[in-house]
């Protein structure tokens, strides 16, 4: 078992705000929110949806670079206040 953390980036964007998370742009992982909190928890699901389907499709799941994903062999837990 492997945690993988992976770095996004939330953004204001006229009249709501825009995430994204740069280790998988390529995968079309962006989103948007009325809120800060709401882009944080979509961009949240986007990520789980595409670690699935890479899981699913039997390809590799990015762990760099290092700056933008952090990769433990042991269960860890994430919290963003």
């Amino acid at each position: 078992m492997k945690t993988y953390m992976f770095r996004v980036v939330i953004d204001p964007d006229e009249d709501r705000w825009v995430a994204y998370c740069p280790a998988l742009e390529k995968y079309a992982a962006t989103t948007w929110g009325n809120t800060r909190e709401e882009a944080l928890q979509h961009i949240q699901e986007v990520i789980q949806m595409v670690v699935q389907e890479l899981v699913e499709d039997q390809e590799a799941i990015p762990e760099e670079p290092l700056d933008e994903v952090i990769v433990s062999s042991e269960p860890r837990v994430a919290v963003t206040i």
